[in-house]
């Protein structure tokens, strides 16, 4: 068997397992109860207008897709997880958004160059292990003089530092898989990014979260909706004193960031046109 075969086989059981984790829990319940405005803010930012063709990457159940196709844009919203992309039919037939839904791997995007208008990810892009892969499939869907925009957790804020505390209790990442995390620093997007955009707009905001007032309910939460928690739970097996070690861990971290019941996650909005002009 030759080495490109078997790169292939090892993307696709890696991207089999990211499909599965995304799968499990209640991943809607997180962007809808714990982050809900942050999709409105991108698509915002983005400066999405009606008839603009918009297409949101690793969207979830459609937490920045859905507010872009109430906006009047044309939307299609895309992610590696169909069960996600069915909930997202679901919340878009309740909230009267019309939009296409895509099964789709980020890094190997089904559209052709330069299709759309705004390209942007909330929270999702960063997830795709290969980050460079990634950010070229971005730019190259997305029209010369069109819009990239990007929300991602930073690595100092709430989120980043909730990947760093379990990562020592986490499996080891797959050769060539980067921490979703740098997806939050500007400089790592700048490079990824290159040449290839200008007008670059990074701000840092924050996510106000009152959802956990009370301490271990983070903890408890995202131990029952969030796949990647869910996954290093899942990986720690019956080792019973490990599981507290990281309980412990999670309540500290969570306590330590809570102020009068409220939390203040860190991350990075960042849009850029892309560069080269429209075909006459």
């Amino acid at each position: 068997m030759s080495e490109g075969t078997d790169a292939v086989g090892a993307d696709r059981a890696l991207k089999a397992r990211h499909r599965a984790m995304w799968a499990w829990g209640d991943y809607p319940s997180v962007a809808s109860h714990v982050i809900p405005e942050v999709g409105a803010e991108l698509v915002g930012a983005c400066g999405v207008r009606q008839g603009d063709r918009v297409l949101d990457v690793a969207a979830g159940a459609g937490n920045a897709a859905i507010p872009a196709a109430l906006a009047g844009a044309d939307v299609v919203a895309s992610d590696l997880t169909p069960e996600l992309l069915e909930v997202g039919r679901n919340l878009a037939g309740v909230r009267g958004a019309r939009l296409e839904w895509r099964e789709a791997d980020a890094e190997h995007l089904p559209f052709a160059d330069g299709e759309f208008d705004v390209v942007m990810s909330s929270f999702g892009i960063m997830f795709a292990p290969h980050h460079q892969a990634a950010a070229d499939e971005l730019v190259r869907v997305c029209r010369p003089g069109g819009t990239v925009g990007l929300a991602n957790w930073t690595p100092q804020g709430f989120v980043g530092r909730m990947f760093a505390t379990m990562k020592p209790y986490a499996p080891p990442p797959p050769p060539g898989a980067q921490p979703p995390p740098l997806w939050g620093d500007a400089e790592h997007v700048y490079e990824l990014l290159g040449d290839r955009v200008t007008d670059v707009d990074a701000q840092r905001r924050t996510a106000r979260v009152d959802a956990f007032p009370q301490p271990g309910a983070f903890r408890t939460f995202f131990k029952a909706c969030y796949g990647p928690t869910i996954a290093v739970y899942r990986a720690l097996g019956d080792d019973a004193d490990r599981a507290a070690e990281l309980d412990g861990a999670l309540d500290a971290l969570a306590e330590e960031n809570t102020r009068d019941g409220v939390m203040e996650w860190e991350y990075l909005l960042l849009t850029a046109h892309r560069t080269g002009t429209a075909a006459p």
